[in-house]
């Protein structure tokens, strides 16, 4: 099988100098938008692609990493020092000569190509007459764009190495996406004597439609006749589309067609095909396509796959531990989750649909129970800080019944900033104290409320606010006293002192020393 096992890109993008891994199966990159996950995808395909055209069809300028750009020409702008651009894919071992030598910035014999972009050192006078200019002007047209493999030798777009596709769902609603994509499909899964065979008998039979159906047509007029377009322009490759139950993809739904495009690519039986790159595979998908698609991914084992996501509930499913967690600093490596357990990784692939993909790409998180706390906690921010807590970069997250250290565990592996609020249940000291011995650091905290007797948050609140808990409940709680009340119908309790009281209510000491605690 023949795989990725690193990328390495240097001045690509936003990438000055990235290095990520990838495991031989799955991989899975998830981050905030302008992470650089789709310029991952596109830093792979156009290394396997090797097609000069490709790169200059995207434009250098988009290519090379702006600041990289922008201080080379507020420097002196010498020759010398102009930037360079390169991506390296570094390969399993392929058995095949031609991919394996030292030609890499590792400096290790291995398998493995290049995309080099590097200025071009015969017009070196023109290049330095442009760099003397006052103008702030980079010459990104006197650049060489070359492919190589690490044994030195040039390759382009009719050598290919590793059969791959790349599927982009966002631009399914293009007519010219669609026709791209089929013709992709068509060349990934059909040889070139295939496709010659075919093209030949696909020309003969548009030949045999002309002179046998349309003769009768024919006869009837003088001066011309009818024919089928049978040109360069008119042929099977152009000719061809997918269909499901003979309906054609074009005329599906933007959520069929994209799962079409996906399933039709993950296909098992393409076995030419080596690796695979997805890019946010749940656009358009319904909760349903989403899970189905989720299975045909799962049940694949020959192929290579890279895909980036947005959507939680693909990132739990496919197992946490394939992650590669790209953020928007300068660091040189990804973040991956590796090293979870596997308890805590089988934990979020069966458990209900959660928020996980939020925790990992925040920087400081208030984990809470339930629906209750969740809705009230933002507000109790607010009140507190006198700011949103998406403005001081705070996530508040429900876990919703879900075991708050299977969370710990991701977050003492990221590093992530996390106030856990929780009841006391009428034991501090076992539930909130020993329970998380073991997960307490510097970056980890657990607020609760010291008094056993106040062993939940409603009661807590009612503590603290009891006339006005009064007030607003008395008329509904029928034979409960109001604290009772408040107990059995938690939300709707949440809910209603939200829209009427929360600027008066006094907030309970262990939830005022967390919001304190996380925004610092």
């Amino acid at each position: 099988m023949h795989i990725i096992k690193k990328v390495k890109l240097h001045n690509f993008k936003r990438f000055k100098d990235y290095c990520i891994e990838f495991d031989e199966k799955l991989n899975l990159l998830i981050g905030d938008n302008e992470s650089g996950k789709s310029s991952i995808l596109s830093a792979i395909d156009l290394v396997l692609s090797g097609s000069t055209n490709k790169v200059k069809t995207l434009g250098l300028e988009e290519l090379f990493n702006a600041e990289v750009v922008d201080n080379f020409l507020k420097s002196n702008k010498h020759y010398k020092d102009l930037p360079q651009l390169y991506v390296e894919i570094y390969l399993n071992e392929q058995n095949n000569h031609q991919l394996n030598g030292k030609y890499n910035s590792d400096g290790i014999i291995t398998d493995g190509l290049v995309m080099q972009c590097k200025p071009n050192d015969e017009v070196s006078n023109e290049i330095s007459d442009i760099l003397n200019q006052t103008e702030l002007n980079f010459p990104f047209e006197y650049y060489i764009i070359s492919f190589k493999t690490f044994e030195g030798t040039s390759y382009t777009s009719y050598k290919k190495f590793l059969s791959h596709i790349i599927i982009d769902n966002s631009q399914i609603s293009s007519e010219y996406a669609i026709k791209e994509y089929v013709h992709k499909m068509y060349l990934a899964h059909a040889t070139g004597v295939e496709r010659s065979k075919y093209q030949n008998e696909y020309r003969k039979h548009k030949r045999e439609f002309t002179e046998d159906v349309l003769a009768n047509l024919n006869c009837k007029i003088t001066d011309y006749s009818f024919a089928v377009k049978n040109t360069s322009k008119a042929n099977i490759e152009t000719d061809l589309t997918l269909t499901q139950n003979s309906i054609y993809i074009e005329n599906k739904g933007k959520g069929t067609q994209c799962f079409i495009k996906t399933e039709f690519a993950l296909n098992k039986a393409s076995d030419d095909l080596n690796v695979i790159l997805l890019e946010e595979p749940e656009n358009h998908l319904s909760h349903v396509n989403m899970k189905k698609l989720i299975n045909k991914i799962i049940s694949m084992q020959d192929k290579q796959l890279i895909l980036t996501s947005h959507n939680s509930l693909i990132s739990a499913r496919l197992d946490l531990r394939k992650a590669i967690l790209l953020n928007s600093n300068n660091d040189t490596t990804p973040a991956t989750l590796k090293d979870t357990s596997e308890q805590t990784a089988k934990f979020f692939i069966k458990a209900p649909d959660n928020n996980i993909l939020e925790f990992v790409l925040a920087k400081k998180v208030i984990l809470v129970e339930g629906n209750a706390e969740y809705m009230l906690i933002e507000a109790m921010y607010e009140k507190i800080k006198l700011s949103k807590p998406a403005d001081d970069n705070v996530h508040i997250i429900s876990v919703g019944g879900i075991s708050f250290k299977h969370y710990l565990n991701i977050a003492k592996i990221l590093k992530i900033k996390t106030a856990v609020i929780r009841d006391n249940d009428k034991d501090c000291q076992s539930n909130c104290v020993d329970n998380y011995s073991n997960y307490v650091t510097n970056e980890i905290k657990v607020f609760f409320d010291l008094d056993n007797s106040n062993n939940t948050f409603e009661v807590c609140i009612y503590k603290n606010n009891a006339k006005i808990c009064d007030d607003l409940f008395k008329a509904d709680r029928k034979r409960l006293s109001v604290q009772d009340y408040m107990l059995r119908r938690k939300t709707e309790v949440a809910f209603k002192l939200l829209e009427n009281k929360i600027n008066d209510i006094v907030i309970p000491d262990y939830i005022q020393e967390a919001i304190k605690w996380i925004s610092n």
